[in-house]
């Protein structure tokens, strides 16, 4: 079997690489061309002889050519720009690479290898405004550029199912974290942070809104659910979450009790932080994949703090 990963060196990409080679793939990777090296989360899962599997190209170009050399039976898109915050800033480009970015690589498909499996990266931003809990058939609301595309790309992927019977599936992911997130992210902002003022090497963090409730489940269980969506029977829509939810606040509290510091000392809330909409809460309903293909997630929510401030304290530990 081959796979192909569109947003291999990201947190998810570098997780689902592991879990397929585990497998017996053939794993290929599409990374786009950057001034600085942004490998390291995969520098250690594809080894040097590996690297003629990783190819250069992105949403907009290189596709065609990626796909007709490799014919991979399996293409995850896990590409895109994929921090909420940042799509208020930058809502075109966003648009772009989101939505536009995945009906070309759709297309792509269809033309080269139609017979290939698909799984698109989809959001519970989607959901927006609308009431906990959510499920596949709860209405849509976005209320942010990413949640947009992002809810254009889902329907996208719909439209390729039914119209030319493509196996293209939805996972609509809620939160999921590790300590592979992307430091610009706020879990790994705050698990860093405590990690850091524990060690003496930062005084204080700046958050915006902490009242915000999330459903945090930890990237490797949720790859995991990738991959199974791929081995159903038919092309679906699957909501992938753990089905309980807590506050920013609550993630930063117990954080910082985790390494014995005070959030009242070293914590301000900062104005500059709101974003223009928030998505109040989300909880998703995830009985539909657990029941019908067998998926639960094992990893706890005090073990991904665990795990996330642990990995910080050893990174930020002078040598």
């Amino acid at each position: 079997m081959k796979a192909l990963i569109l947003g291999v060196t990201g947190q998810d990409g570098s997780y689902l690489s592991e879990l397929l080679l585990s497998k017996g793939y053939e794993v290929h990777g599409v990374m786009r061309r950057s001034s600085s090296c942004n490998t390291e989360r995969i520098d250690t899962i594809f080894p040097a002889d590996q690297k003629k599997f990783i190819h250069y190209g992105d949403l907009e170009e290189g596709l065609d050519n990626i796909l007709t050399a490799i014919k991979p039976d399996e293409v995850y898109n896990l590409a895109a720009q994929s921090h909420v915050g940042i799509s208020f800033e930058v809502p075109i480009y966003t648009g772009q690479v989101n939505a536009i970015g995945v009906t070309k690589l759709l297309e792509s498909i269809k033309r080269i290898v139609p017979e290939a499996k698909y799984y698109q990266a989809s959001s519970s931003e989607m959901f927006g405004t609308t009431l906990p809990p959510q499920s596949e058939l709860s209405v849509m609301l976005p209320v942010s550029p990413y949640g947009c595309a992002k809810l254009y790309a889902y329907h996208m992927t719909r439209c390729y199912r039914t119209g030319y019977k493509m196996f293209a599936a939805n996972g609509i992911l809620f939160n999921h974290e590790s300590e592979r997130r992307g430091l610009n992210f706020v879990t790994r902002k705050i698990a860093r942070a405590a990690a850091r003022i524990r060690l003496g090497l930062q005084k204080e963090l700046r958050l915006g809104n902490l009242d915000a409730l999330r459903d945090w489940g930890h990237s490797k269980d949720y790859v995991r659910a990738m991959w199974m969506i791929l081995q159903a029977p038919e092309a679906d829509d699957w909501v992938v979450s753990t089905g309980e939810y807590h506050t920013v606040r609550e993630y930063l509290d117990r954080c910082f009790d985790y390494v014995g510091m005070s959030v009242k000392k070293h914590v301000i809330i900062d104005e500059s932080y709101q974003r223009p909409n928030e998505v109040p809460a989300l909880l998703g309903n995830s009985d539909k994949i657990r029941t019908k293909l067998g998926w639960k997630p094992e990893i706890t929510f005090d073990k991904l703090i665990e795990d996330m401030v642990k990995s910080e304290i050893k990174l930020n530990t002078p040598r």
